[in-house]
């Protein structure tokens, strides 16, 4: 996981951004937008650049207008990646903020949503968060799960899949390249017991879905694609 793509169009954080609130949940500090007394929530497991990212909360409230209790955690305790810091590249980034503890943290968060009375839950991971969902994507801890650009994810993750899964890729992508995509469909194809979604989307980059140009009218109209389809997939599969 590493190099400019994984990397590239750094969105400004903005701790103020969206039309939520931050407050703790399952012990981290959390952006919580739509209604508290849904039964159905959504958790987005942000890229590296973390939970401040405005497209990311915008992406948020969009799922929460549907109906949906959408949380954004930051897995990453205010260190989200900074870029063109020479002392401290990616991948020793990387090392202090593995997905392995995003995975025990995202279940403290999935206890806490369940103290709510929250009964259906879904998990959308973005390049490093999808490595999380992947690692989640069991029934007792979540319904339906949703990765989009991922990045560290094998074929071997892929099998252990036990839930409704979403995938959504970009044509233009090293760390998850269309081939390496068509072998997590195959292998979803053969677990007759899981539904699966596997697209791959034409003309952009990894990060296209909350790292969009707004000025790129192509890359935009693919984001929003995206968006919905991933408003429809847990619309099917939380409830």
């Amino acid at each position: 996981m590493s190099g400019p793509e994984c990397c590239s169009n750094a969105p400004t954080l903005n701790p103020s951004s969206g039309s939520g609130h931050v407050e703790k949940l399952g012990g981290l500090n959390t952006y919580l937008t739509g209604p508290a007394d849904s039964n159905r929530a959504v958790i987005l497991i942000s890229d590296l650049f973390g939970y401040e990212a405005p497209k990311l909360r915008k992406l948020a409230d969009k799922i929460a207008a549907a109906g949906f209790y959408v949380v954004v955690p930051d897995f990453f305790y205010g260190d989200p990646y900074v870029a063109d810091i020479p002392e401290r590249p990616i991948q020793v980034w990387v090392k202090d903020h593995g997905p392995d503890k995003g995975v025990e943290d995202t279940k403290l968060v999935v206890e806490a949503l369940k103290s709510k009375g929250v009964s259906a839950i879904g998990a959308a991971g973005f390049c490093w968060g999808a490595k999380v969902v992947v690692e989640l994507a069991k029934p007792q801890f979540i319904q339906a799960a949703l990765m989009l650009h991922p990045s560290m994810v094998t074929v071997d993750d892929i099998k252990g899949v036990e839930v409704p899964i979403a995938i959504l890729g970009a044509e233009h992508d090293k760390f998850s390249p269309p081939a390496l995509l068509k072998q997590f469909e195959e292998v979803l194809a053969a677990k007759n017991e899981v539904e699966s979604f596997v697209k791959v989307f034409p003309n952009v980059s990894h990060g296209w879905t909350v790292r969009y140009d707004v000025n790129d009218p192509v890359v935009v109209s693919a984001a929003e694609e995206a968006h919905q389809n991933m408003l429809d997939w847990v619309s099917t599969y939380v409830k």
